[in-house]
């Protein structure tokens, strides 16, 4: 083998002491994979330049976000409106500044309601209306600083809110109260009503009530939507019966009810109830399931049954008064055997309904209306008016004077009550004492039980008057009578029209009657409460009489007098001061000069 050569697959080793030439060692291979240090840091450039985009990346957003937010911090976003008052880029104390001016007007700008016809104009603060600005300001800045809110700013993106309010409940619902009592309309709910004895339907009718649910919500939509109309709703309210309901009970229990007397007993006494009477006190009334049931008011003929069916010596007796030298004295009360009025109004109602026409009248033990201690305590001391009326003596109407005069004599009316000539005298009958007599009939004076009785209706009437009471139901007649002051009188009849009036004052009432063969008189004895003046008008709207003939042996001749109107105005004094006037007035028609022949 040559001289530096070697041999395959064997190295050179250099002998001890001899250094290895520069060619050699450049041709040794290079080891298959680098150091492990060089490894490490050529990892470690490449990991910071990606924790140094990563950071980039993060930071970029969030200083795009960071910076407007900090410029833009304790803002409304731009575009933000209330209402179409624009608010956008305002402090929160700038946006409450204006909301308050701008809200502040319209606010105080009235509100127009509607409903059926109806309308009210309202100050918002009458319906408990009001706008809340701070709340309105906090919904506005909800949000700015986040980053829909920061993009909204920075690009103007428009946001409409509606203010927020306030609400009482309360006076909201007093308000539309308040305008429902315009709007609603209470249903007709039909019924019966007699003319005479002949019933007549009265056919039921739809109401109408407001939504008040829904206006309630349609008036707080419409004041945050700066909405200054509103146009409200209404419900319809139906009638309890309906229209077939009440034409079957005018043809059928309306009809049996007045078509023959009822009779009421109490042993072997018995006492009817004629049709006319039956009819005044009848009503129908719904039963809640959509009938009509008859039901009948025992009040106004209360009196006359018992007096009819009960001995004098059994019946309970008020304490009364007697007149002794001029002063008034009690006579003490007794208990004694009435008529229940309550279980007559149900007893006559079940008979009605079923057809009977005679039933056993329902008694019990019954208190005086007016005990003895009561009767002291009613402030009955004093004459407080008077009244005569004058008339020719010993006429068939005289009789019948006497006899209403001494029923009603010594009647109390109690504080509060509503007397009723009719009711306490009842249907003038000649079982009573009472007789044929002239009376106004259709425009003519016919003979009929009880004619004449209306002269006692005017003497009273003018004692209510001049005593200060108030008038509940008079009428005067057809025809000025001279008799009679005009303008301040009343007429009576059975059962219409009746003569009522109310003791309007906190004492009792004490009637007293008294009467001779040419005049009655009426006292009424209580505490004095007014001087009571009458001024009245001269006659005016005059008419001229018509002068006719007839024939016939009913036939009653008639004088002729003019008609004419008249005022009367009643005033009341107290202490020689006015405190009050009252205007009565009056239409008399002419009354016909009529010849009999």
């Amino acid at each position: 083998m040559a001289e530096g050569r070697s041999r395959p697959g064997r190295h050179l080793r250099p002998a001890r002491g001899h250094v290895m030439n520069r060619r050699v060692m450049r041709e040794t291979p290079p080891p298959a994979f680098p150091p492990a240090d060089g490894r490490r840091m050529r990892a470690g450039g490449r990991n910071r330049r990606a924790a140094v985009i990563v950071a980039a990346v993060i930071a970029v957003p969030l200083l795009a976000y960071a910076l407007p937010a900090t410029i833009l911090a304790g803002e409304t976003p731009r575009g933000t409106r209330v209402a179409g008052i624009d608010i956008g880029g305002l402090s929160a104390a700038d946006a409450r500044a204006r909301l308050e001016r701008e809200l502040g007007k319209r606010g105080a700008r009235s509100l127009t309601l509607t409903a059926a016809g109806e309308t009210a104009r309202l100050a918002p603060a009458k319906l408990g209306l009001a706008f809340d600005v701070p709340a309105t300001v906090e919904a506005a800045m909800d949000g700015a600083a986040a980053p829909a809110g920061i993009f909204r700013s920075l690009f103007g993106s428009p946001r409409d809110l509606q203010p927020q309010i306030r609400v009482d409940e309360r006076v909201l619902a007093d308000g539309l109260g308040k305008f429902a009592k315009a709007v609603d309309t209470k249903p007709r709910q039909g019924g019966i009503r007699y003319r005479g004895v002949e019933p007549q339907a009265i056919l039921p009718k739809p109401g109408r009530a407001l939504d008040r649910e829904a206006a309630a919500r349609a008036v707080r939509e419409a004041f945050a939507g700066n909405r200054p109309s509103i146009a409200l709703t209404t419900q319809v309210v139906r009638p309890s019966v309906t229209a077939a309901e009440v034409r079957r009970v005018a043809t059928t229990v309306a009809r049996s009810a007045v078509a023959a007397p009822l009779t009421l007993a109490n042993g072997a006494k018995k006492a009817p109830l004629s049709p006319t009477q039956i009819a005044a006190g009848l009503r129908f009334v719904a039963n809640g399931q959509g009938e009509l049931r008859p039901a009948f008011d025992a009040d106004d003929v209360l009196t006359g049954l018992e007096k009819q069916l009960i001995d004098a010596e059994q019946r309970p007796r008020d304490a009364s008064f007697t007149i002794t030298k001029g002063r008034p004295r009690v006579i003490p009360a007794r208990p004694g055997r009435g008529i229940d009025a309550k279980a007559l109004s149900t007893t006559v109602s079940d008979a009605l309904a079923s057809g009977r026409r005679s039933v056993d009248a329902p008694l019990a033990e019954t208190q005086p209306r007016v005990t003895t201690a009561e009767a002291k305590k009613l402030g009955i001391k004093e004459k407080v008016s008077s009244f005569t009326t004058q008339h020719p003596c010993c006429a068939p109407r005289v009789t019948n004077i006497h006899r209403i005069a001494d029923i009603v004599d010594g009647y109390v009316v109690q504080p509060g009550e509503t007397f009723s000539l009719n009711g306490i005298v009842g249907k003038r009958d000649k079982a009573r004492g009472f007789v044929e007599a002239p009376m106004i009939l259709n425009n003519r004076f016919v003979n009929d039980v009880g004619g004449g009785v209306s002269q006692f209706a005017t003497t009273m009437f003018n004692a209510v008057f001049f005593g200060g009471f108030q008038d509940v139901q008079h009428r005067a007649h057809q025809y000025y009578i001279s008799r009679y002051p005009a303008g301040r009188e009343s007429t009576v009849s059975y059962p219409q029209p009746d003569f009522r009036w109310r003791n309007d004052s906190p004492y009792g009432v004490l009637v007293k009657t008294s009467y001779t063969g040419t005049s009655i008189t009426v006292d009424f004895w209580s505490t004095k409460r007014y001087e009571i003046e009458s001024q009245s008008s001269p006659r005016y709207d005059t008419k001229s009489f018509p002068t006719l003939t007839e024939s016939g042996s009913e036939c009653i001749p008639m004088e002729g007098v003019e008609g004419f109107a008249i005022d009367v105005w009643r005033i009341f004094k107290q202490d020689g001061k006015v405190v009050r006037k009252q205007r009565f007035h009056t239409v008399y028609d002419p009354e016909p000069r009529l010849t009999c022949k």
